[in-house]
């Protein structure tokens, strides 16, 4: 298994609010967090920052080996995390602050994923692009509801509101899934700053490009960042190898 990791601030925004980063539990098992603080609240980047780190941090002390104990902490981390942030976010320093994020951890064979927000987890298998995950926001509601088609909810004006998200008020519902991974296949992890620039096809042809991982994740920032770079762009690429299997 092979993994690169790629932040980037974009062409619009002052500061990155985007955080990715990989940890190794005792048992040598990856967890790989991406968290997007939310646009427009203050400490977004604060937000996303704490909550990879601290899941980072509970994760490297843990000798978790079995999917059910993976779900069992993703469930408890993550309402404690959200608990931390929404608390935070109540003091006028870290106002309304908040993140979307994705956890993915994989054991053998099998990919375990915890998602919250309007960040993505797909594969790209035998030449095609599968979108694992569903926005937690306003235009997802609408297009699982048929009122909005992609090509709509891609142009739409309130794209930005996500109904689920770290340091809400409410309890955190994130939805949390399983996927058997094949020899060859590619992870995505990103931020909505690569999928609202970069279409899907041309995501599954750089990430099918004959060049090293590292040089993917470089090519798929450069193209959201030449499509305009109107938000912080973050990635995660997973190659499951031979060996991994």
């Amino acid at each position: 298994m092979e993994i690169a990791l790629l932040t980037d601030v974009g062409q619009k925004r002052s500061n990155n609010q985007d955080y990715v980063n990989r940890y190794i539990n005792r048992a040598g098992i990856d967890l790989v967090v991406l968290a997007d603080g939310l646009g427009g609240h203050r400490a977004g980047h604060i937000a996303s920052e704490m909550t990879a780190t601290d899941l980072g941090a509970s994760w490297v002390d843990t000798q978790i080996t079995t999917l059910n104990e993976v779900r069992e902490w993703l469930v408890a981390i993550i309402d404690q995390e959200n608990q931390k942030i929404h608390e935070l976010g109540q003091t006028e320093e870290y106002k309304g602050m908040g993140t979307t994020l994705e956890a993915v951890v994989i054991i053998d064979n099998q990919m375990i994923y915890a998602h919250i927000g309007d960040s993505r987890v797909g594969i790209i298998r035998g030449g095609e692009y599968i979108r694992l995950t569903s926005d937690h926001s306003l235009v997802g509601m609408l297009m699982r509801a048929g009122q909005l088609t992609e090509e709509e909810a891609r142009h739409h004006p309130q794209k930005n509101i996500v109904t689920q998200s770290i340091g809400q008020a409410e309890p955190i519902e994130p939805d949390i899934a399983l996927k058997t991974l094949e020899v060859g296949d590619y992870v995505l992890i990103n931020s909505d700053g690569l999928t609202n620039m970069v279409s899907v096809e041309d995501i599954r042809d750089i990430v099918l490009s004959g060049v090293s991982l590292e040089k993917k994740a470089e090519t798929l920032v450069r193209f959201a960042n030449n499509a305009g770079g109107l938000d912080n762009i973050t990635v995660g690429l997973i190659h499951i190898t031979e060996e991994a299997i």
